[in-house]
């Protein structure tokens, strides 16, 4: 792949199943929109929370995309690997007492909270502890009450007070385990990412990811937020129930299927192979063919599981 200059973009599966169609519906809008871009794709493994990773799911992965025409351009990386980098972070937060330790358990929280977009919201119950005793608890960031706002490519202008609408949220979790909020902003900005392409589950997760940006001084991506595959009764496809996974022996149906659902341009002719498939990919991606009103339907409806 010819590089342009300053396209980074990204996918990052979680290694707890088999990859299924939702999950390469969001590989495919990544990897067409860096290589219509020239820019370089990278693959990262987010298993962060070692405890959810099924073995062997990893070389799964990543069999399956190579199978489907995926090239990416540096080693993959490795949540489980970059603990002492979090950590390093995660020290420098609670040196700035942006942060402190919280006890309260989600019953607690679920009877003195009152409801946000994406659940409780936490009443600040520990946000006066001094404590430094942090071992089996969890670790907050503090929030205010600044609206964050972005421009997403698919879902227009977004904003949230996070104070208000999220509150004080988890970056380090009780057992011991970096939170994904954390943990995906540090690797975004050590990997050099630019451009984020993903579900439209992880909408609502934007705003505590570019406030973390903010606090730690690193640089925001910009964000495109895709419409997610829903099975018959409406829910998200995920690798946890095993839903439709893929065939890396006949992959070309799968990346046609993508394709259509993306609503991208139709073929001027049917490619007869992968290679073929993503040499129309690289010139015909158009991600302003992704239509508004799924997109916004799909973020309000689905709570997110776990990130794609």
């Amino acid at each position: 792949m010819r590089h342009k200059a300053g396209y980074h973009g990204r996918f990052a599966p979680s290694p707890t199943g088999s990859l299924h169609f939702g999950s390469l519906v969001a590989a495919v809008a990544s990897y067409a929109d860096a290589l219509h871009h020239q820019g370089s794709w990278l693959v990262r493994m987010e298993d962060v929370d070692e405890s959810r990773s099924v073995k062997g799911s990893a070389d799964e992965i990543l069999h399956t995309l190579e199978a489907f025409g995926f090239e990416w351009d540096q080693p993959v990386l490795f949540q489980s690997q970059r603990k002492t980098r979090y950590q390093e972070i995660l020290q420098w937060l609670w040196q700035e007492k942006y942060t402190y330790a919280c006890s309260c358990s989600r019953r607690k929280i679920a009877r003195q909270a009152r409801m946000g977009l994406e659940g409780p919201v936490y009443p600040g119950s520990c946000r006066q502890t001094t404590t430094d005793k942090v071992l089996g608890k969890a670790i907050r960031i503090r929030t205010n009450r600044e609206e964050i706002c972005f421009e997403d490519r698919i879902q227009n202008r977004h904003c949230q007070v996070l104070e208000r609408d999220i509150g004080d949220f988890v970056i380090h979790r009780a057992d011991g385990y970096t939170a994904y909020q954390l943990a995906v902003v540090i690797d975004d900005a050590d990997q050099g990412i630019t451009q984020v392409v993903r579900g439209a589950d992880l909408l609502l997760s934007t705003p505590r990811q570019i406030y973390l940006q903010q606090l730690l001084g690193f640089p925001r991506p910009e964000y495109a937020h895709i419409p997610l595959v829903t099975d018959a009764q409406g829910r998200k496809l995920s690798k946890l129930d095993r839903a439709h996974p893929l065939s890396a022996d006949n992959p070309l149906p799968s990346l046609k299927a993508a394709w259509a659902f993306l609503q991208q341009p139709p073929f001027l002719q049917q490619p007869g192979s992968v290679q073929e498939f993503w040499q129309w990919a690289a010139s015909a991606w158009d991600m302003g063919r992704i239509s508004l009103p799924s997109c916004r339907q799909c973020a309000t409806t689905q709570t997110p599981s776990h990130p794609q």
